[in-house]
C-alpha cells in the first residue's frame, strides 16, 4: 500500500510542478517575482529541488520497488506462502518436470503427463510416482501404472530433490 502512495505522490507533486511552470511560462519565469529578478540562490535552490526529486523518485524508489518485489516473488505462488523446500522444489519441477506436465503455479504447460492441476496429487502419489515412473501398459503386480498419456521413467529426480518436488506439486496443484 505504501508503495502505491509513493508512486502516486510523485505524480501529484510531478503534476503540480508543471502545471506551476506552465502558467508561469516555464522554470525561469516562474522564479521570477513581479517587479524583481529572481536570485541565484533561488535559482539555485530549485535547481536543487529538481536534482533532489529526480533522484528520489527516478532512482531510489524504483530501485525499493524491484529489490522488496523480487524477495515477495519468490516467496510465493498466487497468493500461497512457499517454505524454501517447496521453493527449491519450483525450481526442479521447472528444470525437470514441466516439459511434460502441467502445472500453472510453475508456468508449465507440458502435454504429454497428466494435468497436475486437474488431478491434484498428494505428496505420496507424486514421490510414488517420482520414484517407480510409469509405463503405459505394466506388467501385473507392477507399481508403475500411469495417470497420463505417457512414459516417465523412474528416479527423474531423486533423493531430497524429490521430496521437495512433491511438497511443492502437492501444495499448489489446482491452486491458480
Amino acid at each position: 500500500m505504501l508503495a502505491v502512495l509513493l508512486f502516486a505522490a510523485f505524480w501529484v507533486v510531478l503534476g503540480f510542478m508543471v502545471f506551476f511552470f506552465g502558467i508561469r511560462g516555464g522554470p525561469s519565469a516562474a522564479m521570477d517575482v513581479p517587479g524583481r529578478r529572481g536570485s541565484y540562490a533561488g535559482r539555485r535552490a530549485m535547481a536543487w529541488v529538481f536534482v533532489v526529486t529526480y533522484i528520489a523518485f527516478g532512482i531510489v524508489l524504483p530501485a525499493l520497488f524491484l529489490i522488496g518485489n523480487h524477495n515477495s516473488a519468490n516467496g510465493q505462488v498466487g497468493g500461497i506462502k512457499l517454505t524454501a523446500a517447496e521453493k527449491r522444489g519450483r525450481e526442479i519441477f521447472g528444470e525437470r518436470c514441466g516439459l511434460c506436465h502441467t502445472l500453472a503455479a510453475a508456468n508449465a504447460v507440458g502435454k504429454v503427463g497428466p494435468n497436475l492441476d486437474q488431478i491434484q496429487p498428494t505428496q505420496q502419489l507424486v514421490l510414488h510416482t517420482i520414484e517407480y515412473g510409469c509405463l503405459q501398459n505394466p506388467p501385473s503386480g507392477s507399481q508403475e501404472a500411469c495417470l497420463g498419456e505417457g512414459t516417465m521413467p523412474a528416479d527423474v529426480v531423486q533423493g531430497i530433490d524429490a521430496t521437495d518436488v512433491a511438497k511443492f506439486v502437492s501444495k499448489v496443484a489446482g491452486q491458480e
